[in-house]
């Protein structure tokens, strides 16, 4: 496969909300689990795989919702994202875990993880059960919170902050 098929492929995997919910309801009925796990997935990581492995261990199908630009802006600061959205959605597209991503331009996923009504919600274990945004309706619904351990020594800031020269390791 050409980079401009790989690319072609990956990104048919990232959908606008409506059209992902028409095909989670289709995996539902066919009896399949859905994960959701969220992000900003700036300069993609060996803890950014790991963590979307462990995600996907947890069902069938996993969705990945992506801050938008204005959302990492908000949420890291005017130097970030590192990287443009629509590129981090065809690398996070193109990971073999990944079924499909969503952007979400809130500053927390609330609003996309009531809408797509995962039956597995997965975060990083640097996340306490009780900070986990979208817990109350995943399990209010009958799904489940997983905490998935981190690989220690990787963070997209720690790396930023590496190559800018402002962090010793």
């Amino acid at each position: 496969m050409t980079p401009p098929e790989a690319a072609a492929r990956a990104s048919k995997r990232i959908l606008g909300l409506p059209e992902l919910l028409v095909r989670l309801e289709a995996h539902r009925g066919a009896g399949e689990r859905i994960v959701f796990t969220n992000g900003c997935f700036d300069l993609i990581h060996a803890g950014h795989v790991t963590l979307l492995e462990q995600a996907r261990d947890q069902g069938e199908r996993l969705v990945v919702g992506l801050n938008t630009d204005a959302s990492v802006v908000r949420l890291k600061g005017p130097t970030r994202p590192l990287v443009a959205q629509e590129a981090r959605g065809l690398v996070v597209a193109s990971l073999r875990p990944v079924d499909y991503v969503v952007f979400f331009d809130e500053d927390t996923p609330a609003e996309l993880i009531e809408a797509v009504r995962p039956d597995v919600l997965v975060k990083g274990d640097d996340y306490a059960l009780d900070r986990i945004v979208g817990r109350d309706t995943v399990e209010a619904s009958g799904g489940r919170v997983v905490r998935v351990p981190l690989l220690p020594g990787f963070s997209t800031t720690s790396l930023a902050e590496r190559l800018r020269g402002e962090s010793p390791n």
